[in-house]
């Protein structure tokens, strides 16, 4: 059974340290649109197809890597991938044999948050409704098998559909197109923190009026041979190979780098006032979203994570928050030794009254582009239940790091506001300021 507090006045005795006097109570500064509300969620992850087994997944606190039959023989031979669901079936119609493997991912995560945010694109007005969806490599596995059939039997081989199919954006024209969604429809790329920065942006179109309804999120699905290994190659993954399960370990002294993972999330935005005029309550509220460069390493973040601690601030600026509001930290939190070291140094300098801490990627591994919009559903999830999941394969995080890691087993703990961490190659920093509904 998934652990979930009753809600109601009283509150749990770990609700964290004491808040000072400075507490903001801000709604964020949306211009003229009031606060932004998540709606609905989507997920399909390797720990869960949707909301409930997600969860529950995080909450086990079990890693889901494993060997992986297609990658035998390559330097890291395992990874998090998506499994025992039939995509196919699951989206149905025709146009299947079209879509690559991360647009199907999206398309199902993007259904499901529509219909848990109670909206109906046959009676919605499409021209108001939007969809950003963050991927970072797209149709890779696409490409791969069009050059080697280009290479084996000549140009009348290649698909003609193998543009359409391998292009980034594919995911979000082909998630419209299922929607009937005809406002702002764009694909942001930023690394791992492409699906942050798809939220970020969807709040913008409601910020600047251009759309009622946000469909926002991330996907990827990348786990072919050529990939896993030039990532092996540069040294990002843990060559954990005899121990695929204990491999992602963030914040653990002896980690030595992520397990790479397939996935895809999407929330539905609306502002605050348009859901509860039609009878919808929020799940969460966006109260912020804050994004920085740090403009030093093509792969490495900058060691003192000033650039990414001004991405944090901003988006707490952006919800009228002192740092102090901070009740919990759903972190980036990779597993390699340069990212995990930059960012406890990061929460401790920006919080230092230690929120609880949480990192998804010890149980889903990671999931790249797909990464925040997965991350920002599990901090949804957090407000709504009362219980931060605990980090897997992490008994305490590394004696160096001042961190309130959850370990071992879910805490129970009511947090009114959250922030979620998102890093990536190219120094793209992202965060996002959540509040409880």
């Amino acid at each position: 059974m998934t652990p979930t507090a009753e809600r109601g006045p009283e509150r749990g005795p770990e609700r964290g340290p004491e808040r000072g006097p400075e507490r903001g109570h801000g709604q964020g500064n949306v211009q003229g649109s009031g606060t932004v509300a998540v709606t609905g969620l989507g997920v399909v992850t390797p720990a869960g197809h949707d909301e409930q087994s997600f969860w529950e997944g995080l909450c086990a606190g079990r890693s889901v890597a494993r060997q992986l039959p297609e990658l035998a023989g390559m330097p890291v031979d395992f990874a998090c991938a998506v499994e025992g669901i039939d995509l196919d079936a699951v989206i149905g119609g025709r146009s299947v044999w079209r879509m690559a493997r991360f647009v199907k991912l999206a398309l199902i995560a993007a259904r499901q948050a529509v219909a848990d945010a109670g909206l109906d694109p046959a009676s919605w007005d499409g021209g108001r409704v939007g969809v950003v969806l963050g991927v970072g490599v797209g149709g890779v596995s696409v490409l791969v098998d069009n050059a080697l059939k280009l290479q084996a039997d000549g140009p009348q081989a290649v698909s003609p559909v193998l543009v359409p199919m391998m292009i980034p954006n594919a995911a979000a024209g082909e998630v419209a197109i299922a929607l009937k969604a005809r406002g702002p429809s764009l694909a942001p790329a930023t690394a791992c923190a492409s699906g942050a920065t798809a939220i970020a942006v969807g709040r913008d179109l409601l910020a600047s009026g251009q759309c009622d309804v946000v469909v926002a999120g991330g996907s990827e699905a990348v786990l072919t041979p050529l990939v896993v290994t030039a990532f092996a190659r540069m040294g990002a993954l843990s060559t954990r190979t005899g121990d695929p399960g204990g491999a992602s370990r963030p914040f653990a002294s002896d980690r030595d780098g992520f397990v790479i993972g397939e996935g895809a999330a999407m929330v539905v935005l609306e502002r605050e006032a348009d859901a509860r005029a039609r009878g919808r309550a929020p799940r969460a509220l966006l109260a912020g979203a804050g994004a920085s460069t740090d403009a030093h390493h093509p792969t490495a973040p900058a060691p003192d994570g000033r650039w990414a601690q001004v991405a944090v601030e901003a988006a707490l600026r952006d919800a009228g928050w002192s740092t102090y509001d901070v009740e919990h930290v759903n972190a980036h939190g990779t597993s390699t030794p340069l990212n995990d070291t930059m960012e406890a140094t990061l929460i401790d300098r920006v919080y230092p009254h230690r929120p609880s801490v949480t990192a998804p990627k010890g149980v889903v591994g990671h999931t790249l582009a797909a990464a925040g919009a997965i991350e920002a559903v599990a901090t949804v999830l957090t407000l709504e239940h009362g219980v931060i999941p605990p980090i897997a394969n992490v008994d305490a995080p590394a004696v160096e790091f001042d961190l309130d890691c959850v370990t071992k087993e879910p805490r129970r703990q009511w947090v009114e506001t959250a922030v979620s961490h998102s890093f990536g190659f190219g120094g793209h920093n992202v965060a996002l300021a959540f509040r409880r509904a």
